[in-house]
């Protein structure tokens, strides 16, 4: 995933201009989860993607750039959790998440109580360390 870090927008007012109350509520659940974990401060990184810390990456064929480490985005479908670096087709732990979908590095949900909440802590936890046992993180 490459995203471009933003200024214009807090964190506190992407949430606040989330329309569907209970989406509202369960991305500011997600920001509490990913917050409390990470110890990491959010950023925005473009309109609608909130991601925490950072990292400078580049590729064998020069590219570079920078991202976030985790982070979540409030689409209009669904609700996407960047935490999944490299995920297992087994994974126990999304066998016992509840309902979900998996993409590219992304986990998908509709709605936090589709899901088992400790469970979503967890992978987050996951995401967290094995992040950081990947790639050299510079914080």
């Amino acid at each position: 995933m490459i995203a471009i870090m933003t200024e214009e927008q807090t964190p506190e007012d992407f949430l606040a201009q989330i329309e569907d109350p209970n989406r509202r509520s369960d991305c500011e659940k997600i920001y509490t989860m990913m917050s409390r974990q990470s110890g990491w401060p959010a950023k925005m990184w473009g309109p609608c993607v909130l991601g925490f810390s950072s990292y400078k990456y580049k590729y064998p064929s020069g590219h570079s750039g920078e991202t976030f480490r985790i982070g979540f985005a409030n689409r209009k479908a669904q609700i996407t959790l960047y935490v999944l670096w490299y995920p297992d087709k087994d994974d126990p732990l999304l066998a016992k998440l509840g309902k979900h979908k998996v993409g590219k590095g992304c986990l998908y949900i509709k709605r936090l109580s589709d899901i088992d909440e400790s469970v979503l802590e967890q992978i987050i936890q996951r995401a967290i360390t094995d992040f950081g046992n990947r790639h050299e993180v510079k914080d």
